[in-house]
């Protein structure tokens, strides 16, 4: 019963629309309707600006960051990793598909962020470094988080060679998953930049 009740609060962490939130407090506008559509960050970014931005990033981190420590210290033994992994997936696919959106959301990039940190905080470091430098020099955010999620299998599944540590097993699907689920999130994105018309960091929307 236990974890049964850890993974459905974990999934309900993920559900709550941070961005949404976010666009009707501060400017009373649902965030829907602007830009991409996309309650993430990277819509507010352009719609709202930096500041509601930053702050909608935080909080779909923090989702599956919570998710993951809930999880942790709710629930103790052998199956401890595997009942982690499951309700860091499901507050990944809370955000991607909240009952509050009719079964829509997010791309789930910040959310995989908070899971990651929560699992091994190195690897989370390396792949948001990854991020910002891709976004830095080709300001392109849907290719930066494609490739940094594409990232974070790899880099757990040589965690040992690399950091001295090896990643549980049980992890490095979770990673392989969410980066999976990233890039399917990401097809509209992939369609836009093959046809040159997908907008870069910095370019506000009306």
């Amino acid at each position: 019963m236990r974890e049964a009740a850890v993974l459905v609060v974990s999934y309900f962490l993920g559900t709550v629309p941070v961005g949404v939130i976010v666009g009707k407090v501060s400017r009373g506008i649902d965030i829907r309707d602007y830009g991409s559509g996309n309650v993430g960050a990277a819509n507010v970014l352009r719609t709202l600006g930096p500041g509601p931005a930053a702050v909608v990033f935080a909080g779909d981190t923090l989702k599956g960051l919570a998710a993951v420590l809930f999880a942790g210290a709710l629930v103790q033994g052998a199956g401890r990793p595997i009942i982690v992994v499951i309700a860091g997936l499901l507050s990944i696919v809370g955000h991607s598909a909240s009952p509050f959106l009719r079964f829509r959301g997010g791309k789930g990039v910040a959310t995989s962020l908070g899971v990651i940190i929560g699992m091994d905080w190195l690897v989370a470091a390396i792949a948001f470094g990854l991020w910002a430098a891709i976004v830095g020099a080709f300001r392109y955010v849907s290719v930066a988080s494609i490739l940094a999620s594409l990232s974070v299998p790899l880099l757990m599944h040589y965690s040992g060679a690399l950091f001295g540590r090896p990643v549980p097993s049980t992890y490095q699907i979770l990673a392989l998953a969410a980066a999976l689920l990233i890039l399917a999130r990401h097809r509209s994105n992939l369609k836009r930049l093959f046809g040159g018309t997908e907008p870069k960091i910095g370019q506000k929307v009306r």
